[in-house]
C-alpha cells in the first residue's frame, strides 16, 4: 500500500496528479487537516507537503505521528518550526532556486507595472476616459529605464537572476546582503544606504527573524517620494502598516507586490490605490 502524503496547503492540482502516481494522497484544501480528516486517517501519514511560509507548529506535528518528512514547495520553509520538527524526527526539505527564473520574471514585470502605471493606464482605456478625453492625474510622463538606479536586497539565486534582467534595462544594479557576492554590480554596505541609493528596491531576501519588517518606515523614507518598493519575497520583510502610510501620504511613489504579510488576505482598497 502507498504511503500517505498529506497536502497541507492549498497546491495546484496538475501537480497533485504526478504525486498521486506513487503516494496515497490528502488534500487539506488549504484547511486544517483535522478539521478534514479523521484522528485515525491522519495517523498513516509519513510525508506533507506544504508551502514554507504556512505555520506548521508542534501542535500539528503531534497529530501526525507517523510523520517522517515536510517538504516545502517553492523556496523557503520559515514557517515550520524546525526545532520542533528536529524534536521529532521530521526532516524538513525545500526546493531553493527551483522557481527563481520564474520569480525573477514576475519580480521584473512588478516593476515594469508599477513604475511605467500599467494598471491605471489600462483603467483609463477600459473605463472610456481616453476616448472621452478626459485627462488622468496618473497619466504624467514617466521617466524610462536607461540610468534608473535598482537596488536588489538578497543576492541569493533569485536576486542573481533580477539583476541580470533589470541590468538588460540599461539599469545602474545595486545590491545588499548578507555577505558580498562575485557578482558584476555595487555592493552597498546596509540596507539604508542601498534604500538611500536607488529608485527601485527589489526584495528578494529570505524570510526570518532578522528581515521581519526589515523595511520599515524609516528604510521608506529613505527611498523617497520618487522611489518604488516590490517585493517578491515574504510579506513578513515588510511592515505593512508602515508601507500603507508610505504610500497614503505619498513618502514613495508606488509598490509592486507579490505578497502581503497575512495572506491570503490583501491589504485594504485604500492602501492599493497606489500600487501595482
Amino acid at each position: 500500500m502507498p504511503d500517505q502524503v498529506l497536502i497541507y496547503s492549498r497546491f495546484p492540482k496538475a501537480m497533485m496528479v504526478r504525486i498521486g502516481q506513487r503516494f496515497e494522497l490528502m488534500d487539506a484544501v488549504g484547511k486544517p487537516p483535522h478539521e478534514v480528516f479523521e484522528a485515525d486517517q491522519l495517523s498513516g501519514v509519513r510525508a506533507m507537503i506544504t508551502a514554507g511560509g504556512t505555520p506548521l507548529g508542534a501542535a500539528m506535528m503531534d497529530k501526525l505521528p507517523k510523520l517522517g518528512a515536510i517538504v516545502c514547495y517553492g523556496t523557503g520553509y520559515d514557517g515550520v518550526d524546525l526545532a520542533a520538527a528536529s524534536q521529532r524526527g521530521i526532516a524538513v526539505g525545500h526546493s531553493p532556486a527551483a522557481n527563481a527564473s520564474a520569480v525573477a520574471d514576475l519580480a521584473v514585470t512588478s516593476m515594469l507595472a508599477v513604475t511605467r502605471r500599467l494598471l491605471p493606464a489600462d483603467e483609463y482605456v477600459r473605463s472610456g476616459n481616453w476616448a472621452a478625453a478626459k485627462p488622468s492625474p496618473l497619466m504624467s510622463p514617466q521617466p524610462g529605464n536607461p540610468g534608473r538606479r535598482v537596488g536588489v536586497y538578497g543576492m541569493g539565486e533569485i536576486g542573481r537572476k533580477i539583476a541580470s534582467r533589470v541590468a538588460a534595462f540599461e539599469t545602474e544594479v545595486g545590491y545588499f546582503s548578507r555577505s558580498k557576492h562575485d557578482v558584476p554590480y555595487q555592493y552597498l554596505p546596509s540596507l539604508e544606504v542601498l534604500a538611500e541609493w536607488c529608485s527601485v528596491l527589489m526584495i528578494a531576501v529570505r524570510a526570518g527573524a532578522d528581515t521581519h519588517h526589515a523595511v520599515d518606515a524609516r528604510i521608506l523614507q529613505k527611498l523617497g517620494k520618487d522611489g518604488y518598493v516590490v517585493n517578491i519575497s515574504r510579506g513578513s520583510v515588510i511592515d505593512q502598516q508602515a508601507l500603507i502610510a508610505a504610500l497614503t501620504d505619498k513618502t514613495i511613489a508606488g509598490a509592486g507586490l507579490d505578497v502581503f504579510e497575512t495572506e491570503p488576505h490583501a491589504p485594504s482598497p485604500t492602501s492599493r490605490c497606489r500600487t501595482a
